[in-house]
């Protein structure tokens, strides 16, 4: 059965949301990120790019390449808050969908068409997101994530593309193959030593010549250039979500022991999040008392995953949720409303001291073992 399948991607997300809360920014070349030189840009506006500005790439060399960009250090929980109201406004009206990001949804409407018209359905809740959030937002609909991902690329800023069926390699043949999702640089790098800088040109290579140069992922890039994706949509669910517990072999009331136990799943936790590219939107800590009593307690935050954020937020919700003085047999952590995202969106609220010391870190303990590194005392 052919899907019908949205992509959803607001426009230059931070640089939005701060142009709401201050229209002097409208039209004027924008760069979110760390202040300081050794700071990196987390986002920038279309204005900035046209200088060269891109993401991930170091303060100091913005600065040069555009200076009289203006410079802002963002506000994670602002950005998390306008995030989440895009996501309610969705979960309100859609029968399935993906959350893959802080700025960012897949929606499968797969059979609607019956009842309403896909493209006019799709149209409207774009239109009504843009109405209610006063965010610009792109939009790509097509038979599957990857065609509906690149059709919205094309349609920024502030478009909408639908590609049908019979359209899909006549969309994708002309395009650069920069613009298949998840080829990275070195392979791009690859292709274009062999001449092949068209979407068209790779897919015309024979699958088990692109399996012999790259694997599996070699049959991932020529499936993509074919316009053939049969992943998911996932559904995107309040409780998805990792999460830790430990019970005592000893019933305990030892309160700084507990706190130093919670401090190193915090930290464990923390760690998987930033290995697999994601971060956590929310806390919840879970104790069970010596009569098998159990409570949790959970709190919102801005998105993140760094421990020494999230810790003392475990500890904090661990020392509400204490209330009855009694032995505790087991306590737990989970994060949830998970969404993938890269470090840097965390860039602009950390220095770079912190953020380098985090790198360091997790590049020792996946070197080396989780065990390489731990924090003295289960976190601060």
């Amino acid at each position: 059965m052919s899907r019908t399948i949205i992509h959803l991607d607001q426009d230059t997300f931070f640089v939005s949301v701060e142009r709401l809360q201050n229209s002097i920014l409208n039209g004027k070349p924008v760069v979110i990120g760390g202040l300081g030189d050794r700071g990196v840009v987390a986002g920038c506006s279309y204005e900035a790019r046209m200088f060269g500005v891109h993401s991930a790439m170091p303060i100091k060399m913005a600065r040069m390449l555009c200076p009289d960009a203006i410079f802002i250090r963002g506000d994670m929980q602002l950005y998390t808050k306008y995030s989440n109201t895009v996501t309610q406004i969705i979960t309100e009206k859609a029968p399935l969908f993906e959350k893959a990001s802080i700025d960012e949804h897949y929606i499968d409407i797969t059979g609607m068409d019956r009842f309403f018209g896909s493209q006019k359905w799709a149209s409207e809740l774009r239109q009504f997101i843009i109405k209610e959030t006063g965010l610009p937002i792109s939009m790509g609909l097509s038979l599957n994530k990857t065609v509906s991902k690149i059709a919205t690329g094309e349609a920024k800023p502030n478009g909408q593309i639908n590609v049908d069926t019979q359209m899909v390699l006549p969309f994708l043949d002309p395009l650069s193959i920069k613009k298949i999702p998840m080829l990275g640089q070195k392979t791009y790098v690859k292709f274009r030593t062999m001449g092949i800088s068209s979407i068209k040109t790779l897919r015309n290579i024979p699958k088990d010549i692109m399996e012999q140069m790259l694997g599996k992922n070699g049959i991932s890039i020529w499936e993509k250039a074919n316009g053939i994706d049969n992943t998911p949509v996932k559904p995107w669910l309040e409780h998805k979500s990792i999460s830790s517990e430990t019970t005592f072999e000893t019933d305990t009331i030892d309160i700084q022991h507990i706190k130093s136990i919670l401090g190193q799943m915090c930290e464990k936790l923390s760690y998987r999040l930033r290995k697999k590219q994601q971060l956590t939107g929310c806390v919840t800590v879970k104790i069970r008392y010596s009569n098998f009593d159990t409570h949790t307690l959970q709190q919102s935050v801005p998105y993140t995953a760094f421990d020494h954020i999230l810790t003392p937020v475990c500890k904090a919700l661990f020392e509400k949720l204490y209330t009855r003085r009694m032995l505790i047999r087991l306590v737990g952590i989970q994060f949830s409303k998970l969404v993938h995202g890269l470090q840097q969106l965390n860039m602009f609220e950390e220095t770079p001291e912190m953020i380098s010391l985090y790198q360091n870190i997790d590049k020792m303990r996946k070197k080396y073992g989780y065990q390489a590194v731990l924090r003295a005392g289960g976190g601060r």
